[in-house]
């Protein structure tokens, strides 16, 4: 009778307690909402609040509210070599670019050089003795380097070969010109050999050619050109020259290195008093020489000075004028 009254008891005591568990529903969910924050929760809820910028232009780091950081990295630009037959290709023409109008290149353009699978060469080393500017009252568009007839002249890209010929080449003489990838192409003038064909494909640090003064040439060198889409800039952009290496494997071809009057290594000031000197010989005005005039006549006609005439085009003031002659005169 006395383990029945226990039992009885125990129940009694029991079974209220059993209920308030059951009918709770909030119980368990209450001590979730207690649980602390863990990393994974973090990460989810973190805001970015700052980008900064790295040496690399095409990767960013940034900045979250937690005090976390990572890194942000864009598409690179990669090495199409399919690229150079586009609807420019052209294996008779020098210039094959002709009617391809600069208005439609970009105020800058990432050209990727070099990469695992393509390699460069410096076509020949030696210190620039002529660069890229005006010269003799014409502009020279690309670098001279002095090599003697027969040196190995090399491929400085990987790339095929658009042009070659000894024929109708203005001053250059034997020249080859080899097409790479984005629009870029490089010019090897004043050859004594030519040792490839349009069409072939070659690699940088092949033989193309040997050293010589072939053109208009005073002496054994080779004239190296860089274009994009036609257009000249000065190769010292890109190639150490003397020191025989690329400057960098990616290059930023700035629009405005696009004319005569702007060199590798010019300051900001510089480039802008270079932009000014283009536009002003936009503006440029010429005369040319009949018998009998003399730069006092020239000036009075034209309301300058003979100084000007003469700072103009680079001569003395007792410089001979000759019948025919071109002065320029504003």
């Amino acid at each position: 009778m006395k383990k029945i009254l226990s039992l009885f008891l125990f129940l009694a005591i029991s079974l209220p307690i059993f209920a308030q568990i059951e009918t709770d529903d909030n119980y368990f969910e209450d001590e979730e909402e207690d649980l602390p924050e863990t990393d994974s929760t973090r990460t989810a809820a973190r805001i970015a609040i700052d980008t900064l910028r790295t040496h690399d232009k095409y990767t960013d780091v940034i900045i979250y509210d937690d005090q976390t950081w990572e890194y942000l990295s864009y598409p690179r630009p990669g090495i199409d070599s399919t690229s150079v037959y586009d609807r420019w290709w052209n294996t008779e023409l020098l210039h094959a670019y002709q009617g391809y109008s600069k208005d439609s290149i970009p105020a800058e353009v990432d050209i990727l050089l070099v990469d695992e699978t393509h390699g460069f060469k410096v076509p020949w080393q030696a210190k620039v003795h002529s660069g890229f500017r005006w010269r003799h009252r014409r502009p020279h568009y690309g670098v001279d380097l002095s090599l003697d007839t027969g040196d190995s002249v090399r491929v400085a890209f990987d790339g095929v070969v658009r042009f070659s010929s000894g024929y109708k080449t203005g001053g250059y003489g034997n020249l080859i010109v080899v097409r790479h990838s984005n629009g870029l192409e490089t010019y090897y003038g004043h050859l004594s050999k030519r040792l490839v064909i349009p069409g072939e494909p070659v690699k940088a640090g092949e033989v193309i050619g040997l050293g010589g003064s072939t053109g208009r040439s005073t002496g054994p060198h080779l004239h190296f050109e860089t274009r994009y889409k036609g257009q000249p800039f000065d190769p010292e952009h890109i190639i150490d020259f003397d020191q025989g290496a690329l400057r960098s494997a990616l290059f930023t071809l700035k629009k405005d290195y696009l004319n005569i009057y702007s060199h590798y290594g010019q300051t900001e000031q510089q480039v802008a008093k270079a932009k000014a000197e283009v536009a002003a010989a936009k503006q440029a005005q010429y005369y040319k020489v009949r018998k009998g005039d003399t730069l006092g006549k020239i000036a009075a006609r034209h309301g300058t000075s003979v100084s000007r005439i003469c700072k103009l085009n680079g001569i003395k003031t007792n410089k001979v004028i000759r019948p025919g002659q071109k002065l320029r005169v504003r």
